[in-house]
Order: C-alpha cells, then sequence, then structure tokens
C-alpha cells in the first residue's frame, strides 16, 4: 500500500527499489498517516528480532528504513503545525472595511 507520492522524475531511477520510506523524494499523504506508524512499529518490532537473533547486518539497514519512517512521520507533524498557525496579515475583514465607509458617510451628513 503506498503512503504517499514520490517526487522523482518519470523514468528515473530509484536507488530504493520501492522502498520509498528512505527516500527523501517521497511525499506522504496525510491520509496514510496511520498505515506509516504501522510501518514504524514493524520496523522496531523487527530491529529488536534481528538484534535478538545476532543479525547485525540486518539491524543496520532497517535502522536506516527506521530512521526514514521517522522522518516522514515528523514531516506530517510539520506540516500539521504550519497549517495549524495562523498569521495576522494586517489584512482588515469586509466588516471592517463596511464599518468604516458606513461610519464616514454619517459623519459627512452631520456637518
Amino acid at each position: 500500500m503506498s503512503i504517499g507520492t514520490c517526487a522523482r522524475a518519470f523514468g528515473s531511477p530509484c536507488i530504493h527499489e520501492h522502498a520509498c520510506v528512505r527516500c527523501a523524494l517521497l511525499r506522504p499523504d496525510p491520509v496514510r498517516r496511520s498505515r506509516l506508524i504501522d510501518i514504524r512499529d514493524n520496523l522496531i518490532a523487527r530491529i529488536a528480532e534481528a538484534e535478538r537473533e545476532g543479525w547485525l547486518g540486518e539491524v543496520e539497514g532497517i535502522q536506516v528504513s527506521l530512521v526514514g519512517a521517522q522522518d516522514k512521520l515528523d514531516q506530517f507533524d510539520a506540516e500539521a503545525a504550519r497549517r495549524s498557525a495562523a498569521v495576522d496579515l494586517g489584512i482588515p475583514a469586509v466588516a471592517d472595511i463596511a464599518n468604516r465607509t458606513a461610519t464616514a458617510s454619517t459623519d459627512q451628513h452631520l456637518r
């Protein structure tokens, strides 16, 4: 199951051979966040198994994937934080403009 879109140019070679969680060009889909959490948890379990069995070369490769998965989760969190942070640009709302116009018109009639 895909967890996002690859930003790699079509037809260009991928050294990760479909292990996109390691790839910096993967643009994760926020809808797939739970799937990525499952992948991360599975990688943690695989590292524990490899350490228990003494497969040290396997541990190193899985840790690279784990770092990639955590990086993608961090991207989700950073994007959510950016979207939730409101920035006041100082642009008046339509109600503010209408109120000022109505007040100016009333002031002119009183003179």
